[in-house]
């Protein structure tokens, strides 16, 4: 078999011009179109690479700020609570005070009634003393009782201090030396001699008496002399008594 040279020639500039048609027609537009889907695909990756990052990003910051609520709903909790105990704390010791106010508020109350009913019971008492004391008087009373009260008013009458001789010295004066004296039974001449005795040592100047009666006395003397007053009867000590046990002693 012949190489035929011609046909071999013919057969190499064929293959040449199909690759180079292939090359101008083919192969650079689908290496064309190979760079494009591989721009395409690479843009691709990059959106999705940077969408990865940025959900990545996203999810960071979500955790970041649930842990960032979470720190502070702790934070709030924990002031509330704190809060509620102080409020609790604050409204039981209100209530203590006020409960403890109240029982003492009570217990004052509780305290003057028992002080009232005390007073109450004493002064009933007394009363009932009184009445006891003015019936069993009034009954005891007479014209020698009536001397024995003159003759102890006589006796104190000397031993008055200074300050009530001045009282009395000074009264004398201001009355012109005039004395009532009332007694409830009549008084014996001596008994009168023996006060006027009395009141003229007493104020150091003689002093006139008038002599009066008055049955209301029970018993003793009354004398006035001026704004001085010797109170030696039954009746002025009972009605003393009475004041006395009105005003608690």
């Amino acid at each position: 078999m012949q190489l035929d040279w011609s046909t071999l020639l013919l057969e190499v500039i064929n293959f040449l011009v199909l690759v180079w048609i292939l090359k101008r027609f083919l192969y650079k537009p689908v290496l064309s179109v190979i760079a494009q889907r591989k721009a395409a695909i690479d843009k691709t990756l990059s959106d999705a690479e940077a969408l990865q990052r940025q959900a990545r990003e996203l999810e960071h910051k979500n955790q970041t700020r649930l842990a960032d609520w979470e720190r502070e709903k702790d934070g709030l909790h924990t002031e509330l609570t704190t809060e509620l105990q102080a409020q609790r704390e604050r409204l039981t010791t209100e209530l203590q005070n006020a409960l403890a106010q109240e029982r003492e508020k009570q217990a004052v109350l509780d305290r003057r009634r028992l002080v009232e009913l005390e007073t109450q019971a004493i002064h009933k008492g007394m009363d009932q003393g009184l009445q006891f004391a003015t019936r069993l008087l009034e009954r005891a009373a007479g014209a020698e009782l009536e001397t024995r009260l003159v003759k102890i008013a006589l006796d104190d009458l000397p031993h008055l201090s200074d300050t009530q001789k001045d009282v009395l010295r000074s009264a004398g004066r201001d009355s012109l030396r005039a004395a009532r004296v009332t007694s409830a039974f009549p008084l014996p001449v001596a008994e009168r001699e023996a006060i006027y005795e009395a009141l003229k040592s007493a104020t150091r100047q003689d002093v006139a008496c008038t002599f009066h009666e008055d049955a209301s006395l029970l018993a003793g003397i009354r004398i006035a002399l001026g704004s001085w007053i010797l109170r030696a009867n039954l009746q002025d000590e009972l009605t003393f008594f009475a004041e006395r046990a009105r005003d608690g002693g």
